[in-house]
């Protein structure tokens, strides 16, 4: 009776699976740093004046031991939300368009246009938002730098990370649920409702999950154009400053508490991210590929 031989790995396939996983340490440990160097940099200030008082302060004024970073907040939250609802419908439809209705020489252009504007620095959105959206804006609603200058600048940077992830996502449909869909004799668009964005829908919220982090994490772009005004914006038109901006900011000045201070919105904005990156793994081993 033949005995079964295992077969064991060649050195080639040892030398790279073992690279790999000091790639993967490598990685983790980073990320590990980075929470622990943020950690010690906050712990001084929250060590004096505590968490709370980031919350409930009556202002941001690190020279007088006010710290609340409540507007700044809501300023990050409501140019991250503003963004996402524009985009998310833009860059998905879009998505549907470039896989089932273009043309493929059409579809492969927009394509290349779309990565394209995935590649394009942020200080170059912000500078064409600075100099020609800004403006536009201040002519009908003074001053234009503002929530919607930076609800614009983000949707045209998270547009591109969302298009292409509902397009990947789109393009990993099997074929059988197209031609069982066919074969029931549903329109194209009955198709891609009640079949396609069903049986997507893992790599969808994943794609959404990728830019709202884009967002949040978003610096130049919307320190440029969002007026910089530490305030809880009442509308569209009003001034405002992200957590991130004001990082960028005040960091090459702040000393003390002040710079300290900082580290806690870097933590901040970390636990944000954090908890996105959570939500993007529950999501994506709920999907039909796994």
């Amino acid at each position: 009776m033949l005995k079964s031989k295992t077969l064991s790995p060649s050195r080639s396939d040892t030398i790279l699976i073992s690279t790999l996983k000091g790639c993967a340490v490598v990685a983790g440990a980073i990320v590990v740093l980075i929470v622990v160097f943020l950690i010690t940099e906050a712990l001084p200030v929250l060590g004096q004046v505590g968490l709370l008082p980031f919350f409930t302060d009556p202002s941001w004024h690190p020279a007088e031991t006010l710290y609340n970073f409540t507007p700044m907040l809501w300023g990050t939250l409501l140019v991250t939300a503003g963004a996402m609802v524009v985009a998310t419908p833009l860059g998905i439809l879009s998505a549907v368009f470039c896989q089932y209705y273009a043309p493929p020489p059409i579809a492969g252009l927009y394509r290349r246009l779309i990565e394209l504007l995935a590649g394009m620095p942020s200080v170059v959105y912000g500078f064409w938002g600075l100099v020609e959206l800004v403006p536009l804006i201040g002519r009908f609603q003074p001053p234009g730098a503002s929530l919607l200058a930076g609800i614009a600048i983000l949707t045209l940077m998270i547009l591109p990370t969302i298009a292409l992830s509902a397009d990947a996502s789109f393009a990993k449909v099997p074929p059988e649920y197209l031609q069982g869909a066919a074969a029931l004799g549903l329109s194209r668009w009955a198709t891609v409702r009640g079949v396609v964005f069903p049986a997507a829908k893992s790599g969808l919220f994943t794609g959404l999950i990728l830019g709202t982090g884009r967002a949040i994490g978003e610096t130049m772009a919307v320190l440029m154009v969002c007026g910089n005004v530490v305030q809880t914006p009442k509308s569209l038109f009003e001034p405002m400053r992200t957590l991130t901006a004001n990082i960028a900011l005040e960091m090459a000045y702040a000393m003390g508490n002040h710079r300290s201070a900082l580290f806690v919105s870097g933590l901040l904005l970390m636990a944000i991210i954090l908890v996105l990156v959570a939500i993007a793994e529950i999501i994506s081993k709920g999907g039909i590929y796994e």
